[in-house]
């Protein structure tokens, strides 16, 4: 529940703050009109990504074990590499971010009401369409599904109340600090994602070494404990994994913690030319 929950938080909030900024600037310019518009572009976006994950979930029940071991690893994979690139380019854009999305609508109003409706749609659809692939690739073995679909609700409505209380200035709150430390979490969850669909790879016989080891530490991590299955829903940390899971879950996580916490070049500002 938590790992989904992170999801709809980090996901939710993207999204929340980009209609934040267009219905915030609609407003100030004294363009209330195109507000149906701007909700009209949200309200598909929602639509597409339900439809996509009801989708998801369809295509992977009507295939045989090995068909689905496959379908599930490779939506996997693919989850990996979208957070991934989420994560880094929220961390290198989100300054600029709300003068871009101004610029975009600026020029959408200019064409006319169905051009602020497709960029509405489009900007949200992009967080909603990741937001519905990690979520399938997070849950794959999860012995309950209500506890992740209640993990993703909760996460969501506490990012429109959060989207909802910056725009009318009631809530503070630091949003590089956020997003870093929501970045390391979401991180930790694609290293497990990114093991499970190396799992699922060697259940679908593509890759060697299920049987092959690297522990055993089913004596201080028991299945039916909690806190087993708190790590396990979190961040995929099993008792036994194979050796090749292991070598996954460090070869992504390592390196990419590691760029991700690096400082941020600053580009100098030129100076000002003398008279």
């Amino acid at each position: 529940m938590f790992a989904s929950y992170l999801i709809g938080l980090r996901e939710g909030l993207e999204a929340a703050l980009v209609v934040s900024v267009l219905v915030a600037f609609l407003v100030k310019s004294g363009r209330k009109d195109r507000l149906p518009h701007v909700w009209g572009g949200v309200g598909a976006a929602v639509v597409l990504s339900v439809a996509f994950g009801a989708l998801l979930t369809f295509t992977a029940a009507r295939l045989d074990y090995t068909g689905q071991e496959l379908f599930e690893a490779i939506t996997s994979l693919l989850a990996v590499v979208f957070v991934t690139w989420m994560i880094f380019w929220m961390r290198r854009a989100a300054r600029a971010l709300s003068k871009e999305l101004r610029g975009r609508l600026s020029e959408a109003l200019e064409l006319g009401w169905v051009a602020v409706v497709v960029m509405a749609f489009l900007t949200v659809a992009r967080e909603g369409l990741e937001t519905a692939l990690l979520f399938f690739a997070s849950v794959q073995g999860a012995t309950a599904t209500a506890q992740p679909l209640i993990g993703i609700s909760l996460g969501l409505v506490t990012a429109v109340l959060i989207g909802w209380g910056i725009y009318r200035s009631t809530v503070t709150i630091n949003l590089t600090r956020f997003f870093t430390w929501t970045g390391i979490l979401l991180i930790l969850v694609a290293a497990g994602i990114f093991k499970y669909a190396v799992h699922d790879f060697q259940e679908a016989g593509v890759l060697p070494g299920l049987s092959t080891y690297a522990f055993d530490i089913s004596a201080v991590l028991p299945a039916d404990s909690w806190y087993a299955a708190l790590l396990t829903g979190m961040f995929n940390i099993t008792p036994q994994p194979s050796v090749a899971e292991v070598v996954a879950w460090a070869a992504y996580l390592v390196p990419t913690l590691f760029l991700f916490l690096r400082p941020q070049r600053v580009k100098p500002t030129p100076a000002p030319a003398s008279a």
